[in-house]
């Protein structure tokens, strides 16, 4: 009898095939996780990260900065690129002035900035690889300890003589810093002038020129004070500056035993007056020698002094020449011994008409030569400063 076999149900042959291809199929992954990249199968490639801006901006002073200058300009600088724009503001947002350089490669501050302020700045500028850059910071200025206020001299527009010095003073306290004042100091003169500062005291630094003044010059003097640090917690309060004239060349020569004063102008004798000048016996009371200059003019000067027993004394055309005591001026009192006698305390006495004259031929400036008396004018006088040899007056600057 033949036996059957029951058929293998279908889901049984479909469960079969499908783990013979599942099977394959992880032989085929496992293959695959064992391959190397050398089989010609490459990993995927590693992401690289983009290279940094190369310009590079640069700011003096730096961010957070304290205790500033405010004379000391600002800068922004940029290396490997070109600025594009820079903004530098005050605590209030006003703009402070400046300008980029041609080359685009320093922004710098056209103005002075205030004393215990804060300022920003906001830069931008593109690299030589195109890719732009900014910095951004802030600053602040110092607080200085006082100010002082500082005076110059000769005034705007004045016509002066040929042996005027130029004066910058300190009334409210002295200069300790000398050098760092004096670098600040400038003297420019439309004709060729050898001239140098000296530092008369801590409270005043006068110009002067080797030889007088050439006629006709036109100076221009800046005091750029301000920001500057005179020592001591004190910094220049202002700017100060000054524009005069060198007028005619005219010098007055007196030789006292001659008892004549002498007016020259450019070198040749122009007038001489008869004089009689202060007495020969007492050194105290001579005209004393030395180059002085015209201080002041006074149409009625009062030489009152009790000290010697007169007083409520007025002479006319009055022309200081020192501080020590000395003027030019009318004594027809005395017109006994003008021209025969030195008999005065010191001054120049001219009759009237004569002094007259000559006030009115006088500039602030001009140069008064006495010679011939037994003393020497003292260095006590506010302008002294044709009393110092050359060589000495040099060795008095600060910079010397």
């Amino acid at each position: 009898m033949r036996t059957w076999r029951s058929p293998v149900p279908s889901t049984a042959v479909k469960t079969r095939t499908s783990a013979l291809v599942g099977g394959l199929v992880s032989a085929l992954l496992v293959l695959a996780s064992c391959s190397s990249g050398e089989s010609g199968t490459s990993a995927p490639a590693e992401r690289t990260s983009e290279a940094p801006p190369l310009a590079k901006l640069t700011a003096t002073p730096a961010d957070d900065a304290t205790e500033v200058p405010p004379g000391e300009p600002v800068t922004i600088t940029v290396a490997n690129g070109a600025i594009d724009e820079v903004e530098l503001t005050n605590a209030d947002g006003k703009a402070v002035k400046g300008e980029v350089a041609a080359d685009k490669l320093t922004w710098t501050s056209g103005e002075v900035l205030g004393y215990a302020k804060t300022y920003s700045y906001d830069a931008s500028a593109t690299g030589s690889d195109g890719k732009k850059v900014e910095l951004k910071g802030s600053f602040t200025t110092l607080k200085p300890g006082s100010t002082p206020r500082a005076t110059i001299n000769p005034t705007d527009g004045a016509n002066v003589g040929v042996a005027m010095p130029i004066s910058v003073k300190f009334p409210e306290g002295g200069v300790a810093d000398k050098a760092a004042v004096e670098k600040a100091l400038k003297v420019t003169t439309s004709a060729p002038v050898e001239g140098s500062w000296a530092w008369l005291n801590a409270q005043q630094v006068d110009w002067r020129p080797k030889e007088y003044w050439p006629e006709g010059v036109e100076v221009t003097v800046n005091a750029d004070l301000y920001g500057v640090a005179y020592g001591g917690g004190a910094y220049g309060k202002a700017d100060l500056s000054t524009e005069f004239t060198i007028g005619r060349n005219q010098v007055v020569k007196i030789n006292t035993p001659d008892h004549r004063m002498d007016v020259y102008r450019d070198g040749k004798l122009f007038t001489s007056y008869p004089a009689s000048n202060g007495r020969d016996d007492d050194p105290n009371l001579n005209t004393p020698n030395g180059t002085m200059i015209v201080m002041a003019k006074e149409e009625v000067g009062d030489f009152s002094n009790p000290r010697y027993g007169y007083t409520n004394v007025k002479k006319k055309w009055a022309v200081r020449f020192s501080n020590h005591g000395e003027f030019i001026h009318e004594n027809n009192e005395n017109a006994a011994n003008i021209g025969k006698a030195n008999t005065s305390h010191g001054c120049v006495n001219l009759l009237e008409a004569d002094a007259k004259a000559y006030f009115d031929s006088a500039l602030i400036g001009d140069p008064v030569e006495v010679t011939g008396s037994k003393a020497d004018m003292p260095t006590t006088s506010d302008v002294y400063d044709w009393l110092i040899p050359w060589s000495q007056w040099q060795s008095m600057s600060a910079l010397s």
